[in-house]
């Protein structure tokens, strides 16, 4: 790959504390400064105990490591509510003397709630001196569906075997606010086309999924459905007594997938009488780095590289 300036690659997150003890001010990042009731943040405290600590940091700085080596360009990670902060990554790069850089979101369905805010956090940062050339989404690319298919053959074949019969598959991604789809949000459309693709890939037949949003907040106001524990159900009544789990909004485990899938929906599924597996996370998938690799390769090449010092494509 060759390139004018020197370019680098920016992989952003929504972050995740690690260490229990850490939660309070985590939230309170996640809020923006806003206090919550004592009660929500046991509970937080009691979902990320449970599990022992998110895993999420340590995937993300595998990801960029694995990018990294594919690429032979600088990788940088940035958090929008935790350490390292996307402001350190900002001030990382400067120090650097980067140019040119291919920002990343690691969710990758478009969403105001988590992409639009990552690209806020960066592009009004004061300290950046770099062109940032932002992906916006990139649910579909075909890489990133493969990685998805790999993970859902192997565990879909056991749960199948384990069962002795076809079990039904629920594709999941983190619910959000209703209000912001409301708005011209593409996530729900994104999150589904994403599982749609999946589905193809691996040849399911339409009868054979589901899709449902999964970890509605804690705040008020209605939240993107149907949840998964109303789909669990349905499933029930129409005689099913397992269920496969995909999720295909997240790119790593950290507490939505070690919590809120293998711990409460498991115990859920259980008292209904039923089975639930899930299809192992991508975290560290070759696949997924090939795809990561594309995505910047793409913006790269020397007829994209872009003129000038500060920009936002």
């Amino acid at each position: 790959m060759a390139v004018s300036e020197k370019s680098a690659v920016l992989l952003l997150a929504h972050g995740s504390p690690v260490s229990v003890d850490d939660i309070p001010e985590f939230l309170l990042q996640v809020t923006g400064g806003r206090p919550l009731p004592p009660e929500v943040i046991e509970e937080v405290k009691h979902r990320h105990g449970r599990i022992g600590a998110s895993p999420l940091t340590c995937w993300t700085f595998e990801q960029r490591d694995l990018l990294a080596r594919e690429l032979g360009l600088p990788v940088y990670v940035g958090m929008r509510n935790w350490k390292p902060f996307i402001g350190d990554a900002v001030k990382d790069m400067v120090t650097d003397g980067i140019q040119h850089v291919v920002a990343i979101c690691l969710a990758p369905q478009n969403s105001r709630t988590s992409v639009g805010l990552h690209r806020a956090a960066l592009t009004k940062n004061s300290g950046v001196t770099f062109l940032i050339d932002f992906v916006e989404s990139w649910h579909d690319q075909p890489l990133l569906i493969k990685a998805f298919a790999e993970k859902f053959r192997a565990g879909w074949d056991r749960a199948c075997r384990e069962a002795g019969v076809k079990v039904p598959v629920i594709f999941t991604a983190h619910s959000v606010p209703q209000r912001t789809i409301t708005d011209g949000d593409p996530y729900e459309s994104q999150t589904k086309e994403t599982a749609a693709l999946v589905a193809r890939e691996v040849s399911l037949a339409p009868e054979d999924w589901r899709f449902a949003f999964q970890s509605q907040g804690m705040s008020g106001g209605a939240w993107l459905g149907p949840t998964v524990e109303a789909t669990i159900l349905s499933l029930k009544e129409r005689g099913h007594r397992g269920v496969f789990i995909q999720p295909v909004g997240f790119l790593c485990d950290h507490v939505e997938v070690l919590y809120d899938i293998d711990i409460a929906f498991k115990e859920f599924a259980e008292k209904e009488g039923m089975r639930l597996w899930r299809a192992e996370s991508l975290n560290g998938s070759p696949l997924l780095t090939a795809a990561l690799a594309d995505l910047a390769q793409t913006r790269l090449t020397p007829e994209r590289a872009p003129i000038g010092r500060k920009a936002v494509l």
